[in-house]
């Protein structure tokens, strides 16, 4: 898949060489999701896995904001006058875009700045690595529009990234974490400045896009993979998945410069 065959009309694509970025592209509103933008996002993470060319991923908001979850008026006022099917079709479709990304075989780094709320900090969770401001504040606000904090996956990741603990709390109450927090308590991998968010951002995307990447996808697929497995399960799938790494010329490659005393140059193969 080329870079022309992606177009998108609800939120900015764009390729930089090896890494692409996802702009959630409505600043005045503080970037919500609608109807058509979790469908669009779902479809171009799962477009993203036969796009040879892409490396890396960074999911942004435009202005000063990440996402403020789904529109209250394009999104949270049809629902509730909807029936039980249509419900059920709408949480099922925002649940397969988290599905998508992570099983999109890129790595996906969140640039989080400002409001993180509801589906945007769910957005966020499903990321593989999130950097963040001092600013940001981060809220899984479900209970407080009368729902569940079960919602797309968060009962699940959210413990596995942040502890039971501190899962339950924020779940339960809704409550906005600020930066600080979100750091210290292993959410977000790194906090800088809002001004240099997407650089810092690019930068890690860059480094991993110029890596191995046959492996990233390989490590990725396992750290998804093994949530549901025994550790002797889990072990055994890590010797199949280790030994087909060890097939690739990448590996091959960077024994090679090690043994020439030269930095590793990696093709993805």
């Amino acid at each position: 898949m080329s870079e022309a065959e992606i177009t998108t009309r609800h939120v900015r694509w764009q390729r930089d060489g090896k890494v692409a970025t996802i702009t959630l592209d409505r600043p005045e509103r503080k970037n919500p999701l609608t109807f058509e933008s979790y469908a669009e996002l779902r479809d171009l993470f799962r477009r993203l896995a036969a796009a040879p060319e892409v490396k890396a991923v960074i999911l942004a908001g435009a202005g000063d904001n990440f996402c403020s979850g789904g529109d209250v008026r394009d999104i949270i006022g049809p629902l509730t006058t909807m029936e039980m099917g249509g419900l059920l079709a709408f949480t099922r479709m925002t649940g397969d875009l988290v599905k998508a990304m992570r099983l999109c075989p890129q790595p996906i780094i969140a640039a989080i700045d400002g409001v993180c709320a509801g589906a945007g900090a769910i957005l966020a969770m499903a990321s593989d690595l999130r950097f963040g401001t001092a600013r940001s504040k981060v809220a899984f606000l479900f209970s407080r529009v009368g729902l569940a904090g079960c919602d797309m996956g968060a009962c699940a990741m959210l413990p596995r990234i942040i502890g039971q603990g501190r899962a339950a709390e924020l779940l339960f109450t809704g409550r906005a974490m600020p930066g600080e927090e979100a750091e210290r308590c292993g959410f977000f991998n790194r906090l800088v400045e809002p001004a240099s968010l997407l650089a810092e951002a690019r930068a890690m995307a860059q480094s991993l896009a110029d890596g191995p990447t046959f492996a990233h996808a390989m490590t990725k697929r396992m750290l998804h993979e093994e949530w549901d497995m025994s550790i002797e399960r889990a072990i055994e799938a890590e010797a199949q998945a280790q030994a087909i790494c060890m097939q690739t010329e990448d590996f091959k490659r960077a024994y090679r410069a090690f043994i020439a005393k030269e930095t590793p140059r990696f093709e993805g193969n």
